[in-house]
């Protein structure tokens, strides 16, 4: 009788194809928005980025403040994604990829997608002809008018931009593992979301604290893990604090507003959206933001009060600030301060401000090194 044949194990080996993408986030400020984006009608008015390029191409934003074209994008501004390679390129060249757009806050320095997240594109190159991607219903004008994203009469509009320049083949490679490579999508963090809710719900909430009349609820265990200085107060290492009636902790020398606010971001690491107690355009709350901040230890919080403050620093306030950021250490925008008011043709104006009154009565010696930079900077 025959032996019987037995099959030899069958090798596995596997080959991998991947995408090669160029990718680019180009970041669009439009300023002076009201001067120069709106009034001429649907399709009259087009604010152009400068010219950039990604994937061997050439490309540019081209944003639409009263919409593109027709009844579609009435009400609203529209955005697109021009190639500008057409007359470049040789003709039948492919050109694919995707795109998105998105918001920036320059408040918070949180962006907002938009249009649903990243879109797909392709394009055959044709020398005569044109081409771009994007939206005519972008934003509706009338929320943006209120919304955080136009700050200081600028917007800024980031499209993240990825185009395919060709693949990569990997391999071949033994493999013992199974035929079909199964990937797993994993969902970007809502954490900060979900603490958010647990401030607002009130769920579980052991403290609470009164500021002029308000009583806020929050978490011992979160307060204390967020700042050095709630830990302390919260679990008796520098002493009980002032209660009022009803077991509430007093909040001293502070806004509700305020105070919301630092809760806020506590629990997200986010300052909230503006709204009328804490409008975050309004100079006097950042400076009461960063005093709060400075005052419980949160030293991300302050850094971004430093940050917005840093962008508004004119000639009238900067010596207000600068005495500000003296009293409560805040290095990075004392010296922007003194950087503002070094030049010689700067100095002599604000010397003539109520600012610059109260910054030499609180930091004279900070006024003494002023004045000798710029007599320095004359002489020079």
């Amino acid at each position: 009788m025959a032996a019987s044949m037995v099959p030899a194990e069958t090798r596995k080996i596997t080959s991998r194809c991947s995408p090669d993408v160029d990718r680019c986030s180009h970041m669009f400020e439009i300023h002076g928005y009201t001067l120069q984006a709106e009034g001429l009608g649907v399709g009259k008015t087009v604010v152009r980025s400068a010219t950039f390029a990604v994937g061997g191409y050439d490309w540019s934003i081209s944003y639409y403040p009263d919409g593109y074209y027709g009844q579609e994008s009435s009400g609203y501004a529209s955005v697109y994604i021009d190639f500008m390679s057409n007359k470049t390129c040789p003709a039948g060249t492919k050109v694919s990829g995707h795109f998105r757009f998105r918001l920036f806050n320059p408040a918070t320095g949180e962006f907002r997608i938009m249009l649903g997240g990243y879109l797909p594109f392709k394009h055959t190159v044709n020398p005569n002809g044109s081409h771009a991607w994007g939206s005519a219903k972008f934003i509706d004008r009338r929320w943006l008018q209120t919304s955080p994203y136009l700050c200081h009469d600028r917007l800024t509009i980031v499209c993240d931009l990825s185009v395919l320049v060709g693949s990569r083949v990997s391999g071949p490679e033994s493999t013992e593992t199974c035929e079909n490579e199964i990937i797993i999508e994993v969902p970007p963090s809502n954490l900060s979301e979900n603490l958010g809710k647990l401030l607002d719900m009130k769920e579980g909430a052991d403290v609470t604290f009164k500021v002029k009349g308000v009583v806020f609820h929050a978490h011992k265990v979160v307060l204390a893990a967020r700042s050095p200085v709630f830990k302390a107060e919260l679990y008796g290492l520098i002493g009980e604090r002032k209660t009022c009636r009803h077991g509430h902790i007093a909040i001293q020398d502070m806004e509700p507003g305020v105070f919301n606010a630092l809760l806020h971001f506590i629990y997200t690491d986010s300052l909230p959206a503006a709204n009328g107690d804490c409008d975050l355009d309004d100079e006097g709350v950042v400076k009461h933001l960063l005093v709060a901040a400075d005052r419980y230890a949160m030293d991300r919080m302050r850094l971004m009060c430093e940050s917005m403050l840093c962008k508004r620093l004119d000639v009238e306030n900067v010596a207000a600030i600068l005495a500000l950021a003296d009293q409560h250490y805040c290095c990075k925008l004392k010296d922007a301060c003194v950087s503002f008011m070094s030049s010689p043709k700067r100095i002599k104006d604000v010397m003539a401000t109520q600012g610059y009154d109260h910054l030499k009565k609180a930091c004279p010696s900070i006024v003494m090194n002023l004045l000798e930079e710029s007599v320095k900077s004359s002489v020079c």
